[in-house]
């Protein structure tokens, strides 16, 4: 698979309250990555990490195939970045700061901002200090956009803003991949935000990636199902038991992952009953991924 970022056994740690530990992922070439995770996860640390901002104590990463950091300024030249949190001089006025950022980037398409200028409404007078915190994000977005980057790292991008602003900057993000066929690396802690947008995912919990596989599979694999006269030892399964619970008298309920309609046979062949597969939305998988990675080694809930 082509990818546009590699990350193998990533370690980082700062003083003794937070690490990151044996990271492995893989973002596909033009894929829409959703990089989940709840906050103090690790994602922006990670990010930066990717970024060639800090530096691991170990492991490889590979951008654009690149090696950062040694080869971090060829790998910049080709990604654009939006922060979790504004970086831009609050000086300027909104004209200014889009000229400041065009000068550094020969590719920069100038009928592709124009576009985004309109379809954001941004007063191109407008002092930087005085956006909303919406204004501010799309004019984020729209210089990002604007340099064509083969690949797009947003940390957060809609964190905070209304749902109107939300979409709009969305809707372009989706425009611009369309078009471009470039590579997104989105992290978030909504997960139905990205829902419809991303084609793979990485779950990030503690310092670690937990899970990284397609939207598609996230979606359609993971099941609550009801279970009855299921044995105490289960030995090996076809999926991922996430979780086990008891339902009643003799009866159980369980979270999996990796869940295909051929599977039912299974339940037969250890002398159990499956009663019902009931489908869950993504919110309710990355909960329940979340819940079963911080189980203790060896447990089920």
């Amino acid at each position: 698979m082509d990818a546009a970022i590699t990350v193998r056994d990533l370690a980082y740690r700062v003083g003794k309250g937070f690490e990151i530990r044996d990271l492995s992922l893989t973002v596909p070439r033009g894929a829409v990555y959703g990089f989940l995770g709840p906050n103090g996860a690790g994602k922006t640390t990670t990010i930066r990490l990717l970024l060639g901002l800090l530096r691991a104590q170990a492991g490889q990463v590979t951008v654009l195939g690149h090696a950062v950091p040694r080869e971090v300024a060829r790998a910049l030249a080709g990604t654009g970045y939006v922060p979790e949190r504004p970086h831009l001089y609050q000086g300027l006025t909104v004209a200014e700061s889009i000229a400041y950022h065009r000068a550094f980037y020969p590719r920069w398409d100038q009928r592709w901002a124009d576009e985004l200028f309109r379809r954001f409404a941004l007063a191109a007078d407008r002092s930087l200090a005085r956006l909303s915190k919406g204004e501010m994000g799309k004019l984020m977005i729209l210089q990002a956009l604007g340099q064509c980057p083969e690949l797009l790292v947003l940390d957060e991008p809609t964190d905070g803003l209304d749902p109107v602003v939300r979409r709009e900057v969305l809707t372009a993000l989706l425009d611009f991949v369309a078009e471009r066929n470039a590579t997104v690396f989105i992290s978030s802690h909504l997960v139905h935000e990205l829902e419809r947008i991303c084609d793979w995912v990485g779950v990030m919990d503690h310092g670690r990636v937990v899970a990284e596989l397609p939207m598609q599979s996230f979606k359609n694999g993971i099941k609550r199902l009801r279970v009855q006269k299921a044995p105490a030892r289960l030995g090996d399964t076809p999926f991922v038991l996430l979780a086990r619970e008891p339902d009643g008298p003799l009866a159980e309920t369980w979270v999996v992952r990796g869940w295909q309609a051929p599977m039912t046979q299974w339940f037969e062949g250890v002398g159990a009953t499956l009663r019902d597969v009931i489908d869950l939305d993504l919110e309710e998988g990355f909960v329940e991924m979340l819940r079963t990675s911080r189980q203790p080694a060896g447990e089920v809930a």
